[in-house]
């Protein structure tokens, strides 16, 4: 051990002491963890994500990549990543590393699937594309949009100045901001809203990108860019809300997928805050184990991503919500269901997101290759909030609910303990 690597893991112990002192600092952490030194090694390790398995098969000849005159590689990576066209979002501040050619007339268009994320800007000499890896979290990636008969997904550590920081508490991740924007999508000083997850309110919701869909009179920051545009919405919301059609904004033509879709962009802000959440307790159990072998300087975590989990501190509803009927199609077509129809993946939309408080995402690789003993406490701690022998109130949730999740994920959530399947019922 290089006396750099020790130091950076001593002040690492030294801030996770502080940080278990409140529960609610790792939710919103922005200590980052020194991922890419010993436990970790985080640049030089070989990532297995979708899109690394993709090069490869790309390199071998199992897979030929189709160019398209218009969008160049879109359409292929779509198809090859299996990521649903219907998941289109549209997001128009210059907050990328291709800042130069993002405006609210040339917005960067953002398609993703559970673990895939592709972006891609009109006339832009490069799409960025980005996986998550079941041990590493958050792979950035590169592809030129040139044609070539063997095109190249380049892994890109720049991203990491955004993607590898305070936003995305301390681990390689993806997030999502809402900012205010100038008339050409700059963003304006003090104009940082935030990063949005579940948890956000929806008047504080998507400053910087476009929204279609219909949300009755809720308000939010979509479609909102320029001077006074904030005081106009309020007195004319029908102008900048509820829209369907985005062509009085930009070229519409321009773009592989149709609108903005507000439901899409209500899963991913839970989605991409879940992901890093499963990455930033993937690497503390492996630096815990490492230092202390235990971990039992992490139930605050554990209590933090508990609640996540479940959707305990979700921002309500106050009306329904309704997005595009392919994405909602596409979504929960590949959920697991039980034998009474039921899946993790149905929607709500009028009072909470999804129907039943548990994210789909622990089906995901991610979760399943949490350290045993990290995922082993987890599953035990959520078979105890579900049968009601864990009663603190930071978990609690309906007993409809609970009984309702504990019943969808003993019939579908492979590898779950003995426990689970042979254990008691819901507590009244």
């Amino acid at each position: 051990m290089n006396w750099l690597s020790h130091f950076s893991r001593i002040a690492w112990a030294a801030s996770l002491v502080a940080v278990t002192a409140d529960a609610e600092d790792f939710q919103g952490s922005t200590q980052e963890l020194p991922y890419d030194q010993e436990v970790i090694f985080y640049s030089k390790a070989v990532a297995r994500d979708p899109v690394a398995q993709l090069q490869k098969k790309i390199d071998s000849g199992e897979v030929k990549m189709k160019w398209d005159e218009q969008f160049g590689w879109l359409p292929a990576l779509l198809d090859a990543l299996q990521v649903p066209k219907s998941s289109q979002m549209l997001v128009f501040s210059k907050t990328s590393l291709q800042r130069r050619l993002i405006s609210p007339h040339n917005p960067r268009s953002l398609f993703y699937n559970d673990d895939v994320y592709l972006g891609y800007i009109p006339g832009a000499p490069v799409m960025e594309v980005s996986a998550v890896d079941p041990k590493l979290g958050g792979i950035f990636y590169k592809i030129a949009q040139e044609k070539t008969d063997l095109p190249k997904l380049e892994r890109d550590t720049d991203c990491l100045s955004c993607h590898g920081g305070p936003k995305t508490i301390g681990v390689p991740g993806h997030f999502l901001r809402s900012v205010i924007t100038d008339r050409h999508g700059e963003i304006e000083s003090q104009g940082d809203l935030g990063t949005v997850t579940h948890c956000t309110p929806m008047a504080e919701r998507w400053g910087g990108w476009y929204v279609t869909g219909s949300h009755g009179g809720q308000m939010h920051r979509g479609n909102l860019f320029g001077d006074n545009t904030l005081e106009e919405a309020k007195l004319r919301p029908e102008e900048f809300g509820n829209l369907t059609d985005l062509s009085r904004f930009f070229d519409t033509s321009k773009y592989f997928g149709q609108g903005s879709d507000i439901v899409a962009l209500m899963v991913l802000e839970h989605q991409a805050h879940m992901h890093n959440y499963i990455t930033r307790l993937n690497y503390e159990t492996q630096m815990m184990l490492s230092m202390y072998q235990h971990i039992r300087y992490l139930k605050h975590q554990e209590d933090a991503f508990l609640r996540y989990l479940l959707f305990k501190e979700e921002a309500p509803l106050s009306e329904a919500v309704a997005g595009n009927p392919e994405f909602v199609a596409a979504f929960v077509a590949r959920g697991p269901r039980d034998a009474k129809g039921r899946s993790l993946r149905d929607f709500d939309l009028h009072t909470r997101l999804f129907k039943y408080p548990c994210s789909y995402l622990i089906y995901s690789e991610a979760f399943d290759h949490l350290p045993g003993v990290m995922r082993d406490r987890l599953l035990q701690r959520l078979y105890d909030i579900l049968t009601g022998k864990d009663d603190d109130q930071q978990f609690a949730l309906k007993e409809a609910d609970r009984r309702a999740v504990l019943e969808i994920l003993r019939e579908t959530k492979a590898n779950l303990p003995g426990y689970w399947k042979n254990g008691g019922t819901v507590a009244n």
